[in-house]
């Protein structure tokens, strides 16, 4: 089976929406938030404690999984999920924005993109019957295209021809995805900073008519007051009966106003990489946990979570734990942030089926708007 969308409740005021993907892994509330796997783990955190927060679906790439192990060997194992032990929907990325962002390029034409490893400087290519020959056999359930991803600031010239590229390719994408019974093919819009190159990119992408749509090329760098603004024109171009997906967002603030836009799901390697730098989002505030005000702050790091590292550890020990270099710190904070965003979306959920999205959203962001402490 393919994925189903079923839209269940819109926001009395705002474009907020209610929604359910399933999968052939397993139901997905949205909106909701993918913690980031890139090389098929989430950065210290167990599948279990994802499980135990709340995660519904995370996210593997296909670029550091087609260079290290393989695809072929993941296939061997018998597909991502066994070869990970997740039982849960995953999601894989193209490769297209890690192959512009970590690999060397040497040349990007029609054909693809071939550029140097950043492992070990080996010359490889991916094209989009490439990028998805690899996905067939991670075996995600929701499967990306191969897109041409462009740097911030970009004239309009070179982001209309990138723009038009990635328009061809999803094509071939489509005419080259081999699992469409058990395996969702996402397109791409992109565009850049251009109104109208962003309707042209959505007109072609849902010509193609497929099981879901995701924004591309925004939280690039560019101010977030200029995401909000193209973001405002870019959902209403995306059918209301399929998920919208803005790639690379996980920030509080940015996801309450694309969830007010009609996004549906989010990505981002925020709460794990700010975990790994004594960076905790709590309710009552960002805490950095490397500050001498915790050596003998002995309640919880938050004490409105529910999560296991709350609900076992004080302020003083994990400052400890950082501070001594321990790796039990990454994971006991990974756990945190993660669960803060989850339940964050789990509210977000129960705000909409209740009208009361953007009393929450006021509600949250005047308290947590806080200096870091």
């Amino acid at each position: 089976m393919a994925i189903t969308f079923e839209l269940k409740h819109t926001d009395a005021k705002t474009a907020a929406r209610r929604a359910a993907l399933t999968t052939p892994h397993g139901v997905i509330e949205t909106p909701a938030f993918m913690p980031v796997g890139t090389n098929a783990t989430v950065k210290a955190v167990l599948p279990e404690s994802l499980d135990e927060v709340g995660a519904q679906i995370v996210l593997a790439n296909t670029y550091h999984l087609f260079l290290r192990p393989g695809h072929e060997i993941v296939a061997e194992a018998g597909g991502l999920h066994q070869f990970m032990h997740w039982d849960k929907p995953i999601l894989t990325d193209s490769g297209g924005f890690q192959v512009f962002s970590l690999g060397a390029i040497n040349k990007i034409t029609e054909t693809g993109v071939t550029f140097r490893s950043h492992i070990d400087g080996s010359l490889n290519t991916l094209t989009p019957e490439k990028s998805i020959e690899v996905q067939n056999a991670l075996g995600a359930d929701i499967i990306m295209a191969f897109d041409e991803c462009i740097s911030y600031p970009m004239d309009k010239d070179g982001t209309a021809a990138a723009t038009e590229r990635t328009s061809r390719w999803l094509e071939r994408c489509k005419d080259a995805h081999k699992r469409t019974d058990r395996q969702a093919l996402f397109g791409i819009m992109q565009g850049g900073m251009y109104p109208d190159l962003r309707e042209r990119s959505a007109a072609d992408i849902v010509a193609l008519d497929l099981p879901g749509y995701a924004i591309g090329g925004l939280s690039v760098g560019e101010p977030k007051a200029l995401m909000y603004e193209i973001l405002d024109g870019c959902t209403p171009l995306l059918p209301e009966n399929k998920p919208r997906y803005l790639m690379g967002v996980g920030s509080p603030d940015a996801i309450f106003e694309a969830v007010e836009r009609g996004i549906d799901m989010f990505d981002c390697v925020l709460p794990t990489r700010e975990a790994r730098h004594g960076s905790v989002m709590t309710s009552v505030g960002d805490v950095n946990i490397k500050n001498a005000r915790y050596e003998r702050d002995f309640g919880p790091l938050d004490p409105n979570c529910d999560c296991y590292t709350c609900r076992n550890y004080s302020r003083a020990y994990l400052r400890h734990l950082f501070k001594a270099g321990e790796i039990l710190s990454h994971m006991l904070l990974s756990i945190h942030n993660l669960r803060f965003l989850l339940r964050l979306t789990e509210d977000i959920r129960s705000a909409i089926e209740n009208d009361r999205f953007t009393e929450f959203k006021n509600e949250f962001l005047c308290y947590n708007n806080k200096e870091r402490v």
